[in-house]
């Protein structure tokens, strides 16, 4: 499986949304610049938080999917296969529904397609990231474990990914206007930081 894909999808991404928090230092990982916001029409039922986060968390969410691929193929630890399942369930058909929204808004979608060029580890783009996403390094390592040490990593990963998704949720919430993307982000809160404590627990069970 070729995980630098959904790195280069990011960094292409994260180029396209470079106006993201451009209004001052203090705001969130959603807030837009004063040129973008002037696109949107106040009567909107959108804003330029909710299209900040549908366009981060499009790639977010795909990478979590990818990374369930990934211990789909390679572990036989039943709880991880059992949540690796669950994450795809649920983070598949969000992706969907999140690129309607942007379709019907006119903004940019961000592709899931894999893109032309080679991975690049996105602290190259001046220290910009995605919340909790995972470097090229980070997934180049999960892909080489196996075993105990594979089950560990990935969850290990997987809580850091889910950890930055409910940050980018609470940024939504807190500064969101469309009611259907903020009931969006609070299932995300809710699913992932239930996930969060399962993955947990089930650390402090592996074998050392």
């Amino acid at each position: 499986m070729n995980y630098r894909r959904v790195l280069s999808l990011v960094t292409a991404t994260l180029a396209a949304a470079a106006l993201v928090a451009a209004c001052s230092s203090g705001e969130s990982h959603s807030s837009m610049s004063d040129t973008s916001k002037q696109t949107i029409p106040e009567s909107a039922n959108f804003n330029a938080t909710d299209v900040g986060f549908a366009q981060g968390m499009i790639p977010h969410h795909a990478q979590a999917v990818e990374m369930a691929d990934l211990a789909l193929e390679k572990s036989t630890n039943a709880d991880v296969l059992a949540l690796a399942k669950q994450i795809k369930a649920s983070q598949n058909p969000e992706i969907q529904t999140m690129s309607g929204w942007l379709q019907s808004w006119g903004q940019k979608v961000p592709s899931t397609d894999s893109m032309s060029g080679g991975g690049h580890d996105m602290t190259d783009m001046g220290g910009m990231m995605m919340d909790g996403m995972m470097t090229e390094a980070d997934m180049e390592k999960l892909e080489s474990s196996s075993g105990t040490a594979f089950d560990r990593l990935w969850m290990e990963l997987m809580i850091q990914h889910h950890e930055g998704a409910v940050r980018m949720s609470e940024d939504e919430l807190k500064d969101g206007k469309n009611l259907d993307v903020k009931a969006l982000a609070q299932t995300i809160v809710t699913s992932q930081q239930a996930e969060i404590s399962t993955m947990n627990s089930l650390l402090s069970k592996l074998p050392s």
